[in-house]
């Protein structure tokens, strides 16, 4: 095995599934994507996940030697998912790792998507040149992943970093995908800020739409978004007091709206963060939320096939 091997990276999430070849420098070949078929189940969502592996992997001419799955939901030792929300019905007790290596016939790690974002962003994104990071993705979800001297935190469970599922102090009262009550996720997530603007306005829009109107001054779509950042930066300011991270990264589909909610994000962030804390640098993406969770599972796992290696 070569020291640093193309590798090729599969994101499965509830709303897209993309893969794409990553090469040493972080640089990605012959992405393909496509809408996630949740509805018909895991077997489609797993077929569907293949077919646009096998079509990276046709566009690219280096030799791929390992491939790392970033997938939603939380993940055992063993590739399998062992919890998740009703974005993907069905997926828990889905054997990822038994789908997909003998499907392409190389070695397979499987990780939360998000954990993969935050290692893309640690080695080749926004949070490079830091040795501890909280990396957030919101968009659908919220998750964050937790990089510690340069080393991906799991947790016990594979757990580690579930931010979306801490609770929030809130006189609305929200059910969270997860079941659960006035999570983070239920509150600040994307469809968390729709879901705000049409119970004000009784008008049902996507969030581009709502972006798109505060931007042209509609005071109610201002309000939610600002709203829903402002829930964000504080929960994030708990995390940051918790972790003491050197940077602070946000991703996911949320992060389009950086212009509307940085100044909301930074003004609750800094009323719960201690001093030292509330120093954290705060940055947005750089990989971006169609190639983070590729970049860093493919890196994740050409990593691990690297340590091996060495033991033999």
């Amino acid at each position: 095995m070569t020291d640093h091997p193309h590798a090729l990276g599969i994101d499965i999430g509830g709303t897209k599934i993309a893969a794409a070849v990553v090469a040493p420098d972080g640089g990605i070949v012959g992405l393909s994507q496509v809408q996630t078929p949740a509805a018909d189940g895991p077997d489609a969502v797993v077929n569907a996940a293949l077919g646009v592996a096998r079509d990276a992997l046709a566009q690219c001419v280096e030799q791929v030697l390992v491939c790392g799955v970033g997938t939603a939901g939380t993940v055992s030792s063993t590739g399998t998912i062992t919890q998740a929300t009703s974005a993907l019905p069905g997926w828990i007790g889905t054997d990822l790792q038994a789908a997909f290596h003998p499907a392409l016939g190389i070695p397979v790690v499987v990780l939360n998507d998000v954990h993969a974002m935050a290692i893309g962003e640690s080695r080749y994104g926004a949070a490079a040149g830091f040795t501890d990071a909280l990396v957030v993705a919101v968009g659908t979800g919220i998750g964050g992943g937790i990089v510690h001297r340069g080393r991906l935190v799991v947790g016990a469970s594979g757990s580690a970093g579930s931010i979306g599922h801490i609770p929030v102090p809130s006189p609305a009262r929200r059910r969270c995908p997860c079941g659960g009550w006035n999570h983070l996720e239920a509150h600040a997530a994307g469809p968390a800020i729709e879901a705000s603007y049409a119970e004000t306005t009784g008008w049902s829009i996507r969030l581009p739409a709502i972006a798109t109107s505060a931007r042209a001054g509609d005071p109610i779509a201002c309000s939610v978004i600002n709203e829903a950042a402002t829930v964000l930066g504080r929960a994030l300011g708990g995390a940051v007091n918790l972790l003491d991270p050197d940077v602070l990264v946000i991703g996911g589909g949320v992060a389009a709206l950086q212009d509307l909610i940085t100044e909301p994000l930074r003004r609750g962030l800094d009323e719960e963060a201690l001093p030292g804390p509330d120093r954290i640098k705060l940055r947005f993406s750089k990989l971006g939320g169609i190639t983070a969770a590729i970049v860093g599972a493919a890196t994740v796992a050409r990593e691990q096939a690297a340590r091996e290696h060495e033991r033999r």
